[in-house]
């Protein structure tokens, strides 16, 4: 692994990209044989049924969550541990509506493994969101693309045929919804917190934006590299229970908004290792013309002014409290590197 070490973030020492070694089964096993073959074929069945029938079809909200949680339990997921922020164990159930994800807000979640959109939709029925690292704009996907794009390789910009938006549209045009951001904009191990992508700066500043940490034991189901199909099949449900230990923080909002402060150009520098969580936020040498910019003297080095920078900070922070786990400079870029150097030692 000593190869690999450029891709260990340089202050903390994680390495957010590698896979999380499975355990042996040892004398377990053939019956964790005897799990995967009896689970994979009705893990599938259901999940083809719900996206290639059930999904399109004028179903209750509450029918389509309960067909998502026979998915989740399917490779025995059966205790899910919840904790938010200002409330007391034992009194979730007395919890304000406004101290969870509803209608019109946001989440912030952290991006470690397929489940992660699994257990989002089956709670919170969400609409899910791509982002990248060098636009301010998202993409609307829905959840199986959600789930596939954790197996997916990352991704510096928008394909070309891409239709993009921003939040505040999407928020319009879903009223009903929560709107799923995953600002790391691509998997990881769950051992760090990559740096954001700006999107979340295109929140309206009234809107209540939650950052959410999902952490699973065993941890292996983490997939941070690309196809890792069967390895993350056999983890799942070759195992007999696995537990989910969520966490969701108070309500941040995008102070940054203001008359003034308008949309940011979307040609943004990658980050690199050798800077801290903001440092890779540069703007591009022109914006086009249906942009609006703050005046060059309120921008930092990085192009984000200061109110900017605040409001991805607190978020950023907030995602690594609550998953106990540091920030990190490595981003999108890196993770390219890192899988082009695996999959050449793998070869």
């Amino acid at each position: 692994m000593e190869k690999f070490s450029q891709y260990r973030d340089r202050g903390s020492g994680i390495a957010p990209f590698f896979p999380v070694p499975t355990e042996s089964s040892g004398i377990a096993l053939p019956f964790h044989i005897f799990l995967f073959l009896v689970r994979v074929p009705l893990l599938l069945a259901t999940f083809i049924l719900y996206y290639f029938a059930l999904s399109w079809l004028p179903l209750g909200s509450l029918l389509k969550k309960g067909i998502l949680w026979v998915m989740i339990g399917i490779p025995g997921i059966w205790w899910i541990d919840l904790q938010i922020d200002g409330v007391r164990r034992g009194q979730l159930g007395k919890a304000p509506a406004n101290r969870l994800p509803g209608p019109r807000t946001i989440i912030a979640s952290s991006y470690t493994s397929p489940l992660d959109c699994l257990y989002l939709a089956a709670i919170f029925d969400p609409v899910f969101t791509v982002s990248w690292p060098n636009t301010l704009k998202v993409q609307r996907i829905s959840l199986a693309q959600a789930m596939i794009r954790a197996f997916s390789s990352p991704e510096m910009s928008p394909p070309p045929k891409a239709r993009l938006t921003d939040l505040a549209t999407l928020l319009k045009e879903n009223p009903d919804s929560p709107i799923v951001v995953f600002p790391e904009c691509t998997t990881t191990n769950g051992r760090g917190i990559l740096p954001f992508s700006p999107s979340l700066l295109t929140a309206p500043p009234n809107t209540k934006i939650f950052p959410l940490n999902l952490r699973y034991t065993p941890g292996d189901v983490a997939t941070p590299l690309p196809g890792t199909y069967l390895s993350f099949l056999w983890n799942l449900c070759s195992k007999p229970t696995h537990c989910i230990r969520t966490r969701i923080a108070e309500c941040v909002y995008n102070t940054s908004k203001s008359p003034s402060n308008g949309v940011r150009p979307p040609q943004l520098k990658p980050n690199s290792i050798d800077t801290n969580f903001f440092d890779g936020l540069n703007l591009g040498d022109k914006a086009s013309s249906s942009e609006t910019l703050v005046g060059s003297e309120e921008l930092g080095i990085d192009g984000l002014n200061a109110d900017e920078r605040k409001v991805l900070d607190r978020i950023g922070e907030d995602l690594a409290r609550l998953g106990r786990v540091k920030r990190v400079g490595l981003g999108v870029k890196e993770k390219e590197e890192f899988v082009k150097a695996w999959t050449k030692k793998r070869h």
